[in-house]
């Protein structure tokens, strides 16, 4: 498993000649580490003299971070599952007009589940770029930057894994389903754009 590898492991086998772990399981592991800022601007919160009034919210947000970075990890293995499944279905053979039928079912499932893996990753990347906004407003003001960083690393990650979406739904069929995902994916980038923007609004150095 990917999330098992050491950051070096990880790194060297990004840079590799291989076709995972690429751009899908790198924007799920930087989704999951900007909910860790969250979580640390939380903690180094929780308790402090002063910040008696948004503790429990602090709490709260510790919990709901830590829930979506561990599922964000489980994200990376995800995405190169889904990655793998696309390329057995194009490994299939072709050459009949029943195995050509099969092989084309199996690629379209295949590259259907493959955009659905990073869509959710965006959708997860966005609910922790609203924890990294709670962690910058009320958090302990020693931590604002890191707090910050988590919004950036969210954006970038919500902003990458649509891109791993749009790249799939280029090879699908299936208009429908393509139109509803186009649809969610505007969506999520303007709210992505605009919330950062007022983020980092938030940040005076």
């Amino acid at each position: 498993m990917l999330v098992e590898l050491t950051i070096a492991e990880f790194a060297q086998r990004t840079a590799e000649k291989t076709p995972v772990p690429g751009g899908g399981c790198v924007s799920a592991l930087a989704a999951s580490l900007a909910a860790a800022l969250a979580e640390m601007v939380a903690r180094f919160t929780i308790g402090r003299k002063g910040f008696e009034g948004c503790e429990a919210r602090m709490r709260e947000l510790a919990e709901r971070a830590a829930a979506s970075r561990r599922r964000l990890l489980a994200a990376v293995d995800e995405d190169a599952a889904a990655y793998g499944r696309v390329l057995a279905a194009y490994r299939l053979p072709k050459g009949s007009v029943e195995e050509n039928a099969v092989r084309a079912a199996a690629v379209e499932d295949g590259l259907k589940e493959a955009a659905q893996v990073p869509l959710a990753v965006a959708r997860m990347a966005r609910e922790v770029l609203e924890l990294a906004a709670a962690a910058v407003a009320e958090g302990n003001p020693n931590t604002v930057t890191d707090g910050a960083v988590g919004a950036l690393m969210a954006r970038s990650a919500a902003m990458g894994a649509l891109l791993n979406v749009k790249i799939n739904l280029g090879a699908i069929g299936d208009a429908d389903f393509v139109g509803a995902m186009a649809a969610e994916i505007r969506c999520i980038e303007g709210e992505i754009v605009k919330r950062e923007a007022e983020i980092l609004a938030m940040v005076s150095l």
